[in-house]
């Protein structure tokens, strides 16, 4: 049975443009596809360790070849398994809204644990970065309350969209799907409901090859 890891980057539930054109997309994926699994992860909702200090020398033990202390691998073996749930996946769902022209903290905070030299991606002198998590399809729907389409001065703001798909190729992924709500406040909510249901019948359509 193949599984989906559905990763929630929005707090607003109900409210959230993301979340309701993702889920649209799962259910729609799931009558073309029965025999699979959703796993949800609700980025605010779960108690994602820190980054700190410790997990931080953790790490630069790994990458200058030294043993870790006991509290250090105990640390880092947290930081192993959210990265080993991320990598079990067979494919991939991510709802995401944008703040302040980016992407949440708590997926950027998700992002920079599961992001290591080792785990996720490669490097060597020869080849450079090499990118580990491969062969997998990701879906993510984008919200943003104004619109920044590509190629205009509106577009130079996003750094949403290019830095996560940036970060996702970084790591292996190749076949990236997307959808983007916008707007979602800048035109009122007659603009913001339709654009929002354009975005749930254009996801439904994709869901058929994904």
């Amino acid at each position: 049975m193949k599984n989906i890891l559905f990763l929630k980057a929005s707090p607003r539930g109900s409210r959230s443009h993301s979340l309701a054109v993702a889920e649209a997309f799962i259910d729609a994926y799931r009558q073309y596809h029965q025999a699979v699994e959703v796993v949800p992860l609700d980025l605010f909702a779960l108690d994602l360790p820190p980054f700190d200090g410790l997990r931080l020398q953790a790490k630069y033990n790994i990458l200058h070849d030294r043993p870790h202390s006991q509290t250090e691998a105990e640390a880092w073996k947290v930081v192993e398994e959210w990265i080993n749930q991320f990598k079990a996946a067979d494919k991939y769902v991510l709802a995401t809204a944008m703040w302040n022209f980016s992407i949440p903290y708590r997926l950027k905070q998700y992002l920079d644990i599961i992001l290591q030299p080792g785990y996720t991606f490669s490097y060597s002198p020869e080849s450079g970065y090499q990118g580990l998590v491969t062969g997998k399809p990701i879906f993510i729907t984008y919200a943003r309350g104004g619109e920044y389409p590509i190629d205009s001065p509106a577009g130079a703001m996003d750094f949403q969209r290019p830095y996560l798909e940036f970060i996702l190729r970084f790591i292996g992924f190749k076949e990236i799907r997307r959808v983007i709500i916008e707007p979602t406040l800048a035109q009122g909510p007659e603009v913001a409901r339709s654009r929002r249901q354009s975005a749930i019948e254009q996801a439904r359509k994709m869901a058929e090859s994904f």
